[in-house]
């Protein structure tokens, strides 16, 4: 075997594999079941084997998305409001979605959320179940449709479209009874027939006092089932079973991510009598724990499933429009350090826009937005590794962008090994790493070592990689490198491996 080079396997898309732990089948599912005598290697197996639904799937190869805070509270300048505001109050005056969409296109977001209704109640379509809404505004004489007029420019522009409706309500007297489940439930009714495909229904878990006095139950298993029934392929976000929040509103993530996590609240009876790619489960646990779906977490749960992490942001110090932060707009090379540790770190940045009182994104963040996309193309134009020596097949695998296809590099003494040699030097500043996450996420540990003296340095350590690792080491220059997985959940499916330099 030659010294340097790529030694690996390639695996290009193949049909659904299946392994076994303690006896049983285990096909690649994005939920597990632990058995009580399944052993601590047969976990790890099966850890191995979960996988993103297709819906998953879809939400994380979009990397960025976008939210727009937009309602009564833009024109009463506060942050929460208290269902009490007058709708007289909301008359945007150059209300332009197609503004919105296009802003954050020029900005690489590939998907917009529109606050349908916060926590105050006021609804920005023409709802059926209250006159709090923009029937009651003087804006277009009460005859308006705010997110009709979003969704038509997310279809026009091919951009993903997601609604965020509040499951607490200021406004509605029935909040705080089993007849305000009702009336979310035709909310939920009308915004997902009325607007065509939706890719995403986000909601939070804010639950505080209505108008009489009194918190709601939320039913949000019945709320799952509606957005099932009518929206099967969107992704149901942060109080749902398909994507949860990061834990944190600064942008920022953890640096080790498992898209893997544990689940003690699992009815495999109620799972098994349904297909598992409907089933909806929200996993329950310790939220103080920086670290979720540790070997150690993984070894006491009665299951497993793929519940990968957003992480979010607003553009500006609010998340509602205030002309007070018009020079508190975040920098593009802000927003660049957020992306390396959003979507740098295993998770989808959510970035919010918020419009102001004119309905437009503020010219300031427009500008900002367009200047973050250009750093970030300009530092990911050229692959450098695509210039390496070697197998050119192997390396058409790792820098052909296409996650669908991998490799499973040579294991010694335990590791798995890519050597990656270039006939001159080349020098780069900007690593970027992916798994294939069809096939799980399994990386627990690895490092970038370059040669130097005959001996191995290190450029770059970390733990999980999942569907994205960004670093920025400082600028190395060299002929050899090599990656080192030194702990892995069975081996490791390498998608992409990317040398960069701005």
């Amino acid at each position: 075997m030659k010294k340097f080079g790529l030694f690996i396997k390639v695996l290009l898309p193949l049909q659904m594999l299946a392994f076994y732990a303690h006896g049983q089948k285990i096909s690649r599912n994005h939920i597990q079941f632990i058995s009580p005598g399944d052993s601590h290697k047969d976990i790890i197996e099966k850890a191995a084997n979960v996988v993103p639904t297709a819906r998953q799937l879809r939400w994380q190869k979009l990397e960025v998305t976008g939210f727009i805070h937009f309602g009564v509270n833009t024109f009463t300048g506060k942050e929460w409001g208290t269902g009490k505001e007058n709708p007289e109050i909301f008359n945007p005056t150059d209300l332009d979605a197609e503004q919105w969409v296009l802003a954050a296109k020029a900005g690489g977001i590939k998907q917009l959320i529109i606050t349908a209704k916060h926590h105050d109640g006021f609804c920005l379509w023409p709802t059926k179940t209250t006159g709090h809404s923009i029937i009651s505004s003087p804006w277009k004489e009460g005859k308006g449709d705010v997110v009709k007029e979003m969704a038509e420019a997310c279809k026009k522009h091919d951009m993903g479209f997601g609604i965020y409706l509040s499951p607490w309500d200021m406004n509605a007297p029935s909040y705080g009874t089993e007849d305000y489940n009702d009336l979310f439930i035709e909310q939920l009714n009308e915004l997902l027939t009325w607007y065509g495909k939706v890719d995403e229904v986000w909601f939070d878990g804010a639950n505080g006092e209505g108008p009489n006095g009194k918190k709601q139950v939320y039913d949000f298993d019945r709320y799952y089932e509606k957005i099932r029934e009518l929206q099967p392929e969107a992704v149901i976000a942060i109080m749902g079973p398909d994507v949860r929040w990061v834990g944190t509103e600064t942008g920022y993530g953890k640096d080790t991510e498992w898209s893997v996590v544990p689940v003690n609240n699992l009815d495999q009876e109620k799972i098994a009598s349904n297909s598992q790619q409907n089933v909806n489960v929200k996993p329950t646990w310790d939220k103080s724990k920086e670290v979720l779906g540790s070997r150690e977490s993984l070894y006491s749960a009665k299951g497993l499933v793929w519940y990968p992490a957003e992480t979010d942001v607003s553009i500006r110090p609010g998340w509602f429009y205030h002309s007070e932060q018009d020079d508190k707009v975040k920098s593009p090379e802000k927003l660049l350090d957020i992306y390396f540790n959003s979507v740098g770190k295993n998770g989808v940045l959510l970035l919010n826009l918020p419009p102001d009182k004119r309905g437009l994104i503020h010219e300031q963040d427009v500008k900002n937005l367009k200047e973050w996309k250009g750093l970030i193309d300009g530092i990911f134009e050229e692959n450098i590794l695509s210039h390496a020596k070697g197998n050119k097949k192997s390396l058409k695998v790792l820098t052909d962008n296409d996650l669908s296809t991998s490799i499973v590099p040579e294991e010694s003494n335990g590791e798995y090994i890519v050597e990656i040699e270039f006939k001159n030097a080349v020098g780069f500043n900007y690593l970027s790493l992916q798994e294939n996450i069809t096939r799980g996420q399994r990386v627990e540990a690895f490092v970038l070592e370059h040669l130097q003296d005959e001996k191995w340095h290190p450029i770059v350590e970390g733990t999980t990689i999942g569907y994205k690792r960004l670093f920025k080491p400082d600028e190395v220059s060299g002929t050899k490198f090599r990656l080192r997985i030194k702990k892995s959940r069975l081996e490791p499916h390498l998608a992409e491996i990317g040398f960069y330099k701005d």
